[in-house]
């Protein structure tokens, strides 16, 4: 590209967007990319303080900011993501279905150390709504060296490096634990928290049980639980290190292969993932009962995408893990 004053402009071709903002009225492009400039522009590109302008010609070795837009696009567009036209060199990503944001963090650091490349996206692993921006990308320039570019797409390789999983529907069993409540002397307020929750992805309580605080009990009603279909179970209560808090143990002796029994979440520091034949079974602590945002909220929509997590998903908790 070429910088050449106004007035010399006409019939030279536009090689990026000219934006207007008039306060409270419009901000968009008054003139695009491409467009051939004509002798009634030149009044109306002063107006915009355009007193010299750049116009396009030929350099095999660089990129128009549009085009290396539509590469970052190629590289970061995976599974049910949608994509924006490229307007003013930035092109941004939304979800098509509600589901979990993924993003590979470590080939998304990379790319963007590549000078001059900026791609932005909401946190990983996160749930999100139907139509959700997620990711917004663009060069800073506006025109960039194609070897640039090349890096770019041999470091993010052949995967693209974001994703919407969307969520599965399961068969949720609920055991709520407590002699307390087994007894009948205090209402169950455990509960209506569950199904509130469940219900933000469309599911429900399927099957329930309410067990005294014996390992045993617990435990039987996970193997019935079980054998009656349900693809999900959670235990609510008798999750502390207390002596008569056995709903750990009956989640291990249930033969579930326990992840993790305490994550670096606060609250939620005493909650339990286990899967048996890849089915969660988890122990929620009782801070899931009165505080509106805990592990559970973290953890629940990723199991809900089929994800299987290790220990490592939940060491990973900590920064960010004070909620």
């Amino acid at each position: 590209m070429k910088e050449i004053r106004v007035e010399d402009a006409v019939g030279q071709i536009l090689c990026h967007d000219i934006t207007e903002i008039v306060r409270g009225v419009t901000k968009g492009a008054k003139f695009r990319k491409g467009h051939i400039i004509q002798a009634e522009d030149i009044p109306e590109l002063l107006k915009l303080g355009k007193e010299n302008i750049f116009v396009w010609e030929n350099d095999e070795s660089k990129l128009h900011e549009n085009d290396a837009a539509e590469i970052l696009k190629n590289i970061c567009q995976g599974e049910n993501l949608n994509s924006s036209e490229v307007k003013e060199g930035k092109i941004e990503l939304s979800a098509n279905c509600d589901g979990v944001f993924y993003v590979d963090s470590e080939k998304l650091n990379s790319v963007n150390d590549v000078e001059e490349i900026c791609i932005a996206t909401v946190q990983n692993q996160i749930p999100v709504r139907k139509n959700k921006i997620v990711a917004g990308m663009r060069v800073i320039p506006l025109v960039i060296d194609k070897d640039k570019m090349n890096r770019v797409q041999e470091i993010a390789g052949s995967e693209p490096l974001m994703k919407i999983v969307p969520y599965k529907k399961f068969k949720v069993g609920l055991i709520v634990t407590g002699s307390e409540i087994f007894h009948g002397r205090i209402n169950d307020t455990f509960t209506p928290v569950i199904e509130s929750k469940l219900r933000t992805y469309g599911l429900n309580i399927d099957e329930k049980r309410v067990s005294n605080d014996s390992k045993e009990m617990t435990q039987n009603f996970i193997a019935e639980l079980l054998n009656s279909g349900m693809e999900m179970i959670i235990c609510t209560g008798g999750m502390s290190v207390d002596p008569d808090d056995r709903t750990p143990a009956a989640i291990r002796d249930s033969g579930a292969d326990v992840v993790t029994y305490g994550a670096p979440v606060l609250p939620g520091a005493m909650f339990m993932l286990a899967y048996k034949n890849q089915i969660p079974i988890m122990g929620l602590p009782g801070c899931v009962m009165y505080c509106s945002k805990t592990i559970f909220d973290l953890i629940l929509p990723r199991v809900l995408t089929g994800e299987i997590l290790t220990r490592q998903d939940f060491t990973k908790l900590g920064v960010g893990g004070l909620l």
